[in-house]
């Protein structure tokens, strides 16, 4: 009997991160979620019959200690990361600019370099990282996300270079602009209104499903094709700058 294949995901209390554990779990997966917040993982694992841990990914000694009791895993989605303010660079509170580096950088390179080990013992082990187009091209009032998130995309591929020969897919999808669960009401600091605005007259953003989609298909290639980088964005918006939006 093929012992059943366990994923990791990150930030999977709510928006992708929780439609990703929804879809891999459908996939055939044993998915262990991570999060801070404990009762929305533990309903989400109850429901999908996966395990809850409670995690902060900034933390690495937290990180060592889930690692060293997990046991088999054959894939880690580095999902958990998000922006803070619309800021110049000019204008732009360092504080901010620390915790999108520790989250969506260092939480990237924790959770990787504690798994790694289990990873390739799975002899088809893959590393999966939640960029952003923001990963790619800069935009106006996002210097600290555009920074933190070219520092993903960065360890994913410096990461592919160095595991080349092992048993050890990266990949990296880069969503646009995705109407997810609490994304742009974190950014804005609660507001609503200034949320709300992000997405106006955009007829068909995507949404936290249409990113899952996209991770699974990418994870459940046969074990030699690797998706080395997946950009993915609504029709509706051809590039970070440009969005068609109904007056």
């Amino acid at each position: 009997m093929t012992e059943q294949k366990v994923a990791v995901v990150t930030g999977a209390s709510s928006g992708i991160g929780a439609a990703t554990a929804r879809r891999l779990a459908a996939e055939g997966f044993e998915v262990v979620l991570t999060a801070r917040r404990t009762d929305r993982i533990e309903a989400l694992a109850k429901e999908i019959g996966g395990r809850a841990h409670t995690l902060d990914v900034t933390d690495r000694a937290a990180v060592d200690v889930f690692a060293a009791g997990l046991g088999r895993v054959d894939v880690l989605v580095n999902n958990a990361g998000g922006a803070i303010g619309a800021e110049t660079v000019e204008h732009g509170d360092p504080a901010d600019w620390l915790a999108m580096y520790q989250v969506n950088v260092l939480g990237v390179l924790h959770m990787t370099q504690a798994l790694l080990p289990a990873l390739r013992a799975s002899g088809d082990g893959t590393v999966l990282v939640m960029s952003s187009t923001a990963a790619l091209a800069a935009y106006e009032g996002g210097g600290g996300y555009v920074a933190a998130k070219h520092a993903a995309h960065t360890i994913a591929a410096t990461l592919r270079l160095e595991l080349c020969g092992e048993p050890i897919r990266v990949i990296e999808i880069a969503p646009g602009m995705v109407k997810s669960e609490g994304f742009a009401v974190t950014r804005f600091r609660g507001d609503e209104e200034k949320a709300a605005a992000v997405y106006a007259g955009v007829a068909e953003p995507l949404d936290s499903e249409d990113i899952a989609d996209t991770v699974a298909w990418a994870v459940t290639r046969p074990p030699h094709v690797n998706i080395d980088l997946l950009v993915v964005r609504p029709r509706a918006q051809a590039a970070n700058h440009k969005v068609h939006r109904e007056l």
